[in-house]
């Protein structure tokens, strides 16, 4: 039976060490998903509430020392490929790549063991254990803080090499004051819907291996991705009479033609360059915008980024952007909301702007050129890494459940590297990627 590792107490002792699995079943409505919004506050020290939708009337909370939780998300900013205070994005990737922790199996588990304890508390985890014991498979929707906004709450140790997404399905959850806003509205679903697709773009003033340049490099017309996109067919937009290589670097993929793109759309798939700034608002997307583009975002020599603000609120002669009900942002750093007080950057901004689904990624992605330049042991294997996680996250947005879909990927992308310790397998990328979920509230009374 996998099990939650017994956990040291944090704070003072419980009064219940163990749980038993019929309390948790107890209001449980046949076949329903146990399924608990999961909170972490950053104050002195690190506040965790939890409560589970049937059980509303039974919240829980634990209070983490400081002391504890430090010195592990210490450990993880170290081993992650996004910069650390004075570092460039370079010398970022060379840290984490060249001999780093998500690289190496033996440490990447004992940083997943340590994280365990940090951050799960006991009467949580003796929960989780309860529905593991009765064959129950858990949905926990987690609002991290700042502090956390970082860890990858799937990758946190279990039993032996066993992780949490071997366990649970894990959503990002975003404040209830924009999941629940008046006047937001979700963007209609259906299979089959049309796709906006924004591949690799050209950013003017910028060469294909300079800053924003390529993030794929060529896509030859017989090449998995081509082969995505082929399989999109008439549901593609921009529709247009081009091959399927022909929609990656394309040089009009500007904030308007994307707007045009959306308009039926049920998908939006985007690969590309993300960067974020001072505050959230201003994560901003480099599409093919010249510098005369409409909008208030500042513009780098010839190119004008899209801003999180100008997606949400509109700017000076540009409208708000309409989202579809599925976006998936496959960019460095592209799911940095919750690392800012005020949590609105790009995944918040297509939330309130119709998304139910949104994907992103928690942290820098190194390209297959990086990993193949960087990590000694991939070499020509890095090609096809980035790729294969491109293609799972485009193939779970076609499902019913998003969430559960790429957690299935990758659950055998984990399985794959605890048991062969293959970089290719790496959490340096699929250990990325999360998944925001914001539902249409319901409406009683």
């Amino acid at each position: 039976m996998s099990t939650w590792r017994d956990l040291p107490l944090l704070g003072a002792p419980l009064p219940l060490a163990r749980i038993d699995a019929d309390a948790m079943l107890v209001d449980l409505p046949a076949g329903a998903t146990p399924t608990a919004r999961l909170r972490y506050v950053d104050a002195d020290d690190l506040l965790v509430s939890w409560v589970w939708d049937h059980q509303r009337s039974s919240p829980r909370m634990s209070v983490v020392p400081r002391s504890r939780v430090a010195p592990v998300l210490d450990q993880l900013a170290r081993a992650l490929p996004s910069p650390l205070p004075g570092e460039s994005g370079l010398q970022a990737l060379q840290r984490a790549l060249t001999n780093g922790v998500l690289l190496d199996v033996e440490r990447e588990q004992e940083l997943a063991a340590l994280l365990t304890p940090a951050l799960v508390p006991q009467q949580l985890a003796a929960e989780l254990n309860a529905f593991a014991q009765a064959g129950a498979r858990p949905h926990l929707r987690v609002q991290l803080s700042p502090s956390t906004a970082q860890v990858p709450w799937e990758l946190m140790g279990t039993e032996g090499d066993e992780r949490a997404l071997d366990l649970v399905d894990v959503s990002v959850l975003l404040p209830a004051t924009l999941r629940n806003a008046p006047a937001r509205a979700v963007s209609p679903w259906s299979p089959g819907a049309p796709i906006a697709a924004v591949l690799d773009p050209v950013v003017p003033g910028f060469s294909a291996t300079g800053e924003l340049g390529s993030v794929l490099g060529p896509v030859d017309a017989g090449s998995p991705l081509a082969a995505m996109v082929e399989g999109w067919g008439a549901r593609r937009r921009p529709a247009d009479p081009g091959s399927p290589a022909e929609a990656f670097r394309r040089t009009d993929a500007a904030r308007l033609a994307l707007a045009e793109a959306v308009t039926d759309a049920g998908r939006l798939v985007y690969v590309g360059h993300v960067t974020s700034s001072t505050h959230a608002l201003d994560a901003r997307m480099h599409l093919s915008d010249g510098p005369d583009a409409p909008g208030t975002t500042p513009a780098i020599g010839s190119h004008r980024p899209y801003s999180a603000a100008e997606i949400a609120l509109g700017g000076e002669g540009l409208a708000p952007l309409r989202a579809p009900n599925r976006v998936a942002l496959i960019a460095c750093d592209s799911g940095t909301d919750l690392r800012f007080a005020e949590p609105m950057g790009l995944v918040a901004a297509f939330v309130h702007r119709g998304a139910e689904y949104v994907t992103a990624t928690r942290w820098t992605l190194p390209t297959e050129a990086g990993l193949r330049r960087l990590v000694p042991a991939l070499g020509d294997r890095a090609e096809g890494m980035l790729t294969e996680a491109i293609i799972a996250v485009d193939a779970a947005h076609d499902t019913a459940d998003p969430v559960a879909a790429l957690g299935a990927w990758q659950r055998g992308q984990r399985g794959a590297w605890t048991e062969t310790g293959d970089p290719r397998h790496s959490p340096i990328i699929w250990g990325a990627f999360a998944t925001a979920w914001a539902p249409a509230p319901v409406v009683t009374g």
